[in-house]
Protein backbone atom coordinates (compact mmCIF):
# COMPACT_ATOMS: atom_id res chain seq x y z
CA UNK A 1 0.00 0.00 0.00
CA UNK A 2 2.00 2.97 -1.28
CA UNK A 3 1.55 6.44 0.20
CA UNK A 4 0.33 9.07 -2.25
CA UNK A 5 2.99 11.42 -3.64
CA UNK A 6 3.63 14.36 -1.37
CA UNK A 7 2.13 12.60 1.65
CA UNK A 8 3.72 11.20 4.77
CA UNK A 9 2.40 8.92 7.49
CA UNK A 10 3.27 9.71 11.10
CA UNK A 11 2.74 7.38 14.02
CA UNK A 12 3.87 5.93 17.32
CA UNK A 13 6.03 2.95 18.12
CA UNK A 14 6.55 1.59 21.61
CA UNK A 15 8.04 -1.37 23.45
CA UNK A 16 5.69 -0.83 26.43
CA UNK A 17 8.50 -0.01 28.83
CA UNK A 18 8.00 -1.21 32.39
CA UNK A 19 11.21 0.06 33.95
CA UNK A 20 11.46 1.76 37.35
CA UNK A 21 10.57 5.45 37.26
CA UNK A 22 13.95 7.23 37.61
CA UNK A 23 12.36 9.94 39.76
CA UNK A 24 10.11 7.98 42.12
CA UNK A 25 11.66 4.51 41.87
CA UNK A 26 8.19 3.01 41.29
CA UNK A 27 8.07 0.14 38.83
CA UNK A 28 4.92 0.05 36.74
CA UNK A 29 3.32 -3.39 36.50
CA UNK A 30 3.03 -5.15 33.18
CA UNK A 31 -0.76 -5.11 33.53
CA UNK A 32 -0.89 -1.34 34.07
CA UNK A 33 1.45 -0.67 31.15
CA UNK A 34 -0.66 -2.83 28.87
CA UNK A 35 -3.81 -0.95 29.83
CA UNK A 36 -2.03 2.34 29.28
CA UNK A 37 -1.18 1.20 25.75
CA UNK A 38 -4.87 0.90 24.89
CA UNK A 39 -5.44 4.50 25.98
CA UNK A 40 -2.49 5.54 23.82
CA UNK A 41 -3.95 3.79 20.76
CA UNK A 42 -7.35 5.36 21.28
CA UNK A 43 -5.85 8.84 21.61
CA UNK A 44 -3.53 8.35 18.62
CA UNK A 45 -6.57 7.42 16.55
CA UNK A 46 -8.55 10.42 17.80
CA UNK A 47 -5.81 12.97 17.02
CA UNK A 48 -5.31 11.71 13.47
CA UNK A 49 -2.08 9.73 13.64
CA UNK A 50 -1.67 7.08 10.96
CA UNK A 51 -0.15 4.08 12.70
CA UNK A 52 0.58 2.59 16.13
CA UNK A 53 3.24 -0.10 16.47
CA UNK A 54 4.10 -2.39 19.40
CA UNK A 55 7.33 -4.32 19.73
CA UNK A 56 7.76 -7.92 20.91
CA UNK A 57 10.11 -8.59 23.83
CA UNK A 58 10.58 -11.36 26.38
CA UNK A 59 12.27 -9.59 29.29
CA UNK A 60 11.06 -7.92 32.50
CA UNK A 61 11.60 -4.31 31.43
CA UNK A 62 9.06 -4.53 28.59
CA UNK A 63 5.40 -5.51 28.96
CA UNK A 64 4.54 -6.89 25.52
CA UNK A 65 5.46 -10.38 24.34
CA UNK A 66 2.34 -10.72 22.15
CA UNK A 67 1.84 -7.63 19.93
CA UNK A 68 -1.19 -9.00 18.09
CA UNK A 69 -3.08 -9.47 21.37
CA UNK A 70 -2.36 -5.91 22.51
CA UNK A 71 -3.26 -4.48 19.12
CA UNK A 72 -6.49 -6.49 19.00
CA UNK A 73 -7.57 -4.88 22.27
CA UNK A 74 -6.95 -1.50 20.66
CA UNK A 75 -8.68 -2.49 17.42
CA UNK A 76 -12.01 -2.76 19.22
CA UNK A 77 -11.76 0.87 20.37
CA UNK A 78 -10.26 2.55 17.30
CA UNK A 79 -11.65 3.33 13.86
CA UNK A 80 -8.95 4.45 11.46
CA UNK A 81 -5.40 4.02 12.73
CA UNK A 82 -3.27 1.21 11.32
CA UNK A 83 -2.01 -1.37 13.83
CA UNK A 84 1.35 -3.05 13.43
CA UNK A 85 3.96 -5.04 15.27
CA UNK A 86 7.23 -3.14 15.68
CA UNK A 87 8.59 -5.76 15.47
CA UNK A 88 7.52 -9.40 15.39
CA UNK A 89 10.62 -11.49 16.10
CA UNK A 90 9.88 -13.86 13.24
CA UNK A 91 13.08 -15.90 13.68
CA UNK A 92 11.87 -17.43 16.96
CA UNK A 93 8.15 -17.62 16.12
CA UNK A 94 5.99 -19.89 13.99
CA UNK A 95 4.99 -18.15 10.73
CA UNK A 96 1.68 -20.01 10.67
CA UNK A 97 0.66 -18.60 14.05
CA UNK A 98 2.03 -15.16 13.19
CA UNK A 99 -0.12 -15.07 10.08
CA UNK A 100 -3.18 -16.38 11.92
CA UNK A 101 -2.77 -13.84 14.73
CA UNK A 102 -2.47 -10.88 12.38
CA UNK A 103 -5.17 -12.12 10.02
CA UNK A 104 -7.41 -12.26 13.09
CA UNK A 105 -6.35 -8.71 13.98
CA UNK A 106 -7.05 -7.68 10.40
CA UNK A 107 -10.59 -9.01 10.64
CA UNK A 108 -11.25 -7.38 14.00
CA UNK A 109 -9.93 -4.03 12.75
CA UNK A 110 -11.59 -4.30 9.31
CA UNK A 111 -8.35 -4.26 7.38
CA UNK A 112 -5.93 -2.20 9.50
CA UNK A 113 -3.34 -4.82 10.51
CA UNK A 114 0.29 -5.05 9.47
CA UNK A 115 3.21 -7.34 10.31
CA UNK A 116 6.65 -5.82 10.73
CA UNK A 117 9.05 -8.76 10.68
CA UNK A 118 12.55 -8.59 12.08
CA UNK A 119 15.32 -10.78 13.41
CA UNK A 120 15.27 -9.02 16.78
CA UNK A 121 18.00 -6.97 18.42
CA UNK A 122 17.31 -8.68 21.77
CA UNK A 123 17.93 -12.41 21.92
CA UNK A 124 15.84 -13.65 24.89
CA UNK A 125 13.23 -15.29 22.64
CA UNK A 126 15.70 -17.70 21.03
CA UNK A 127 16.49 -19.90 24.07
CA UNK A 128 12.95 -19.39 25.36
CA UNK A 129 11.49 -21.10 22.28
CA UNK A 130 14.31 -23.56 21.76
CA UNK A 131 16.30 -21.94 18.94
CA UNK A 132 20.04 -21.54 18.56
CA UNK A 133 21.66 -18.18 17.89
CA UNK A 134 23.96 -20.02 15.52
CA UNK A 135 20.96 -20.17 13.17
CA UNK A 136 20.12 -16.46 13.61
CA UNK A 137 20.19 -15.49 9.91
CA UNK A 138 19.01 -18.80 8.50
CA UNK A 139 15.95 -18.87 10.77
CA UNK A 140 14.76 -15.48 9.60
CA UNK A 141 15.24 -16.22 5.91
CA UNK A 142 13.41 -19.55 6.11
CA UNK A 143 10.53 -18.31 8.23
CA UNK A 144 10.02 -15.21 6.11
CA UNK A 145 9.76 -17.49 3.07
CA UNK A 146 7.00 -19.49 4.76
CA UNK A 147 5.15 -16.39 5.96
CA UNK A 148 5.05 -14.98 2.44
CA UNK A 149 3.85 -18.28 0.99
CA UNK A 150 0.99 -18.37 3.51
CA UNK A 151 0.16 -14.80 2.54
CA UNK A 152 0.05 -15.69 -1.15
CA UNK A 153 -2.25 -18.70 -1.03
CA UNK A 154 -4.90 -20.24 1.21
CA UNK A 155 -3.40 -23.72 0.91
CA UNK A 156 0.32 -24.16 1.44
CA UNK A 157 2.93 -26.76 0.56
CA UNK A 158 6.31 -25.96 2.06
CA UNK A 159 9.36 -27.61 3.59
CA UNK A 160 12.42 -26.26 5.38
CA UNK A 161 15.10 -27.07 7.91
CA UNK A 162 13.79 -25.53 11.13
CA UNK A 163 10.07 -26.37 11.03
CA UNK A 164 8.04 -29.46 10.08
CA UNK A 165 6.86 -29.49 6.48
CA UNK A 166 3.35 -28.47 5.44
CA UNK A 167 1.64 -30.57 2.77
CA UNK A 168 -1.27 -28.86 1.03
CA UNK A 169 -2.88 -27.51 4.20
CA UNK A 170 -5.07 -24.44 4.60
CA UNK A 171 -4.20 -21.57 6.94
CA UNK A 172 -7.12 -19.64 8.43
CA UNK A 173 -8.60 -17.14 8.97
CA UNK A 174 -7.83 -15.22 5.79
CA UNK A 175 -7.31 -11.47 6.22
CA UNK A 176 -9.46 -8.62 4.95
CA UNK A 177 -6.47 -7.12 3.14
CA UNK A 178 -5.11 -9.06 0.19
CA UNK A 179 -2.24 -9.24 0.64
CA UNK A 180 -1.81 -8.69 4.37
CA UNK A 181 0.99 -6.07 4.62
CA UNK A 182 4.36 -7.48 5.66
CA UNK A 183 7.27 -5.11 6.30
CA UNK A 184 10.95 -5.88 6.79
CA UNK A 185 12.47 -4.11 9.80
CA UNK A 186 16.21 -3.58 10.04
CA UNK A 187 18.67 -1.65 12.14
CA UNK A 188 20.78 -0.85 9.09
CA UNK A 189 21.94 -4.20 7.73
CA UNK A 190 22.62 -3.87 3.96
CA UNK A 191 21.60 -7.48 3.32
CA UNK A 192 18.22 -6.80 4.95
CA UNK A 193 17.68 -3.75 2.74
CA UNK A 194 18.54 -5.80 -0.35
CA UNK A 195 16.27 -8.64 0.77
CA UNK A 196 13.32 -6.29 1.28
CA UNK A 197 13.82 -4.66 -2.09
CA UNK A 198 14.24 -7.95 -3.92
CA UNK A 199 11.03 -9.27 -2.39
CA UNK A 200 9.15 -6.03 -3.10
CA UNK A 201 8.34 -5.51 0.58
CA UNK A 202 8.20 -2.17 2.42
CA UNK A 203 11.12 -1.52 4.75
CA UNK A 204 11.54 0.20 8.11
CA UNK A 205 14.96 1.38 9.30
CA UNK A 206 15.52 1.76 13.05
CA UNK A 207 17.64 4.91 13.37
CA UNK A 208 18.52 5.35 17.03
CA UNK A 209 22.04 6.77 16.78
CA UNK A 210 24.30 8.81 14.55
CA UNK A 211 22.89 10.97 11.78
CA UNK A 212 19.79 9.77 9.92
CA UNK A 213 21.22 11.10 6.64
CA UNK A 214 23.81 8.32 6.80
CA UNK A 215 21.03 5.85 5.97
CA UNK A 216 20.63 7.30 2.46
CA UNK A 217 22.92 4.66 0.87
CA UNK A 218 20.75 1.94 2.45
CA UNK A 219 17.59 3.51 1.04
CA UNK A 220 19.26 3.66 -2.37
CA UNK A 221 20.41 0.05 -2.05
CA UNK A 222 16.84 -0.98 -1.19
CA UNK A 223 15.35 0.81 -4.21
CA UNK A 224 18.04 -0.49 -6.56
CA UNK A 225 17.38 -4.06 -5.44
CA UNK A 226 13.64 -3.55 -5.94
CA UNK A 227 14.10 -2.20 -9.45
CA UNK A 228 16.50 -5.00 -10.35
CA UNK A 229 13.91 -7.56 -9.21
CA UNK A 230 11.21 -5.94 -11.37
CA UNK A 231 9.37 -4.00 -8.65
CA UNK A 232 8.45 -0.33 -8.97
CA UNK A 233 10.38 1.48 -6.20
CA UNK A 234 7.86 4.33 -6.30
CA UNK A 235 5.19 1.94 -5.03
CA UNK A 236 7.22 0.71 -2.07
CA UNK A 237 7.12 2.40 1.33
CA UNK A 238 10.19 3.39 3.34
CA UNK A 239 9.75 4.07 7.05
CA UNK A 240 12.04 5.04 9.91
CA UNK A 241 11.73 4.53 13.65
CA UNK A 242 13.53 6.85 16.08
CA UNK A 243 13.36 7.68 19.77
CA UNK A 244 11.83 10.97 20.80
CA UNK A 245 9.33 13.00 22.76
CA UNK A 246 7.16 16.07 22.26
CA UNK A 247 6.17 18.56 24.97
CA UNK A 248 4.78 22.08 24.95
CA UNK A 249 8.30 23.51 25.31
CA UNK A 250 11.80 22.25 24.60
CA UNK A 251 12.68 22.67 28.26
CA UNK A 252 9.73 20.56 29.39
CA UNK A 253 10.60 17.84 26.86
CA UNK A 254 14.15 17.63 28.20
CA UNK A 255 12.96 17.65 31.80
CA UNK A 256 10.64 14.70 31.19
CA UNK A 257 12.61 12.65 28.68
CA UNK A 258 16.30 12.72 29.57
CA UNK A 259 16.33 10.88 32.91
CA UNK A 260 14.28 7.81 31.89
CA UNK A 261 16.09 7.63 28.56
CA UNK A 262 19.49 7.75 30.24
CA UNK A 263 18.47 5.08 32.73
CA UNK A 264 17.21 2.63 30.13
CA UNK A 265 19.99 3.26 27.59
CA UNK A 266 22.54 2.57 30.32
CA UNK A 267 20.81 -0.72 31.18
CA UNK A 268 21.01 -1.80 27.55
CA UNK A 269 24.47 -0.32 27.20
CA UNK A 270 25.85 -2.42 30.05
CA UNK A 271 24.47 -5.54 28.34
CA UNK A 272 26.06 -4.65 25.00
CA UNK A 273 29.27 -2.95 26.04
CA UNK A 274 28.27 0.58 25.04
CA UNK A 275 29.79 3.63 26.75
CA UNK A 276 27.65 5.43 29.37
CA UNK A 277 24.78 7.54 28.05
CA UNK A 278 25.68 11.09 29.10
CA UNK A 279 24.05 14.49 28.82
CA UNK A 280 26.53 15.27 26.06
CA UNK A 281 25.42 12.15 24.17
CA UNK A 282 21.82 13.27 24.55
CA UNK A 283 22.41 16.86 23.43
CA UNK A 284 24.28 15.71 20.34
CA UNK A 285 21.53 13.26 19.43
CA UNK A 286 18.77 15.86 19.68
CA UNK A 287 20.64 18.41 17.58
CA UNK A 288 19.10 19.16 14.15
CA UNK A 289 21.07 16.40 12.38
CA UNK A 290 20.87 13.86 15.21
CA UNK A 291 18.63 10.82 15.55
CA UNK A 292 16.71 11.91 18.67
CA UNK A 293 13.44 13.76 18.00
CA UNK A 294 12.91 15.67 21.24
CA UNK A 295 11.49 19.14 21.71
CA UNK A 296 8.49 21.34 21.13
CA UNK A 297 6.16 20.62 18.18
CA UNK A 298 7.88 23.05 15.83
CA UNK A 299 11.35 21.62 16.43
CA UNK A 300 10.28 17.99 16.09
CA UNK A 301 8.38 18.86 12.90
CA UNK A 302 11.49 20.54 11.46
CA UNK A 303 13.54 17.41 12.11
CA UNK A 304 10.95 15.15 10.47
CA UNK A 305 10.85 17.41 7.41
CA UNK A 306 14.66 17.22 7.22
CA UNK A 307 14.40 13.43 7.38
CA UNK A 308 11.98 13.54 4.47
CA UNK A 309 14.40 15.71 2.46
CA UNK A 310 17.38 13.47 3.16
CA UNK A 311 15.84 10.00 2.92
CA UNK A 312 12.50 10.44 1.14
CA UNK A 313 10.68 8.44 3.81
CA UNK A 314 6.94 7.78 3.54
CA UNK A 315 6.34 6.93 7.21
CA UNK A 316 7.89 8.09 10.47
CA UNK A 317 7.53 6.31 13.82
CA UNK A 318 8.26 8.35 16.93
CA UNK A 319 9.26 5.84 19.61
CA UNK A 320 7.61 6.96 22.85
CA UNK A 321 8.92 6.28 25.44
CA UNK A 322 12.42 4.85 25.98
CA UNK A 323 12.08 4.46 29.77
CA UNK A 324 9.12 4.75 32.11
CA UNK A 325 7.46 8.19 32.10
CA UNK A 326 4.24 9.50 33.66
CA UNK A 327 1.30 8.29 31.61
CA UNK A 328 -0.30 11.72 31.41
CA UNK A 329 2.86 13.15 29.85
CA UNK A 330 3.04 10.34 27.30
CA UNK A 331 -0.58 11.04 26.35
CA UNK A 332 0.22 14.74 25.98
CA UNK A 333 3.13 13.89 23.68
CA UNK A 334 0.84 11.78 21.50
CA UNK A 335 -1.72 14.57 21.43
CA UNK A 336 0.90 17.10 20.34
CA UNK A 337 2.30 14.74 17.71
CA UNK A 338 -1.13 14.35 16.15
CA UNK A 339 -2.53 17.86 16.51
CA UNK A 340 0.62 19.99 16.10
CA UNK A 341 3.58 18.10 14.66
CA UNK A 342 1.83 16.07 11.96
CA UNK A 343 -0.07 19.06 10.46
CA UNK A 344 3.13 21.12 10.40
CA UNK A 345 5.03 18.32 8.64
CA UNK A 346 2.30 17.69 6.09
CA UNK A 347 1.89 21.36 5.22
CA UNK A 348 5.63 21.79 4.72
CA UNK A 349 5.89 18.65 2.58
CA UNK A 350 3.00 19.84 0.41
CA UNK A 351 4.72 23.22 0.04
CA UNK A 352 8.10 21.67 -0.83
CA UNK A 353 6.84 19.00 -3.18
CA UNK A 354 3.91 20.84 -4.70
CA UNK A 355 1.40 18.12 -3.84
Amino acid sequence: MAVAAGKMEIGISTFLEATPDPVTGRRISHAERLRNAIEEMVLADEVGLDVYGVGEHHRPDYACSAPAVVLAAGAARTKRIRLTSAVTVLSSDDPVRVFQDFATLDGLSDGRAEIMAGRGSFIESFPLFGYSLHDYDELFEEKLDLLLKIREAERVTWSGKHRPAIRNLGVYPRPVQNPLPVWIATGGNPESAIRAGTLGLPVCFAIIGGMPERFKPLVDLYKEAAAKAGHDPARLQVATHSHGFVADTKERADELFFAPTQAQMNVIGRERGWPPYTRETYEAAKSPRGALYVGDPEYVAEKIVLLRKNLGVDRFFLHINVGTMPHKDVLRAIELLGTKVAPLVRREIERMEGA
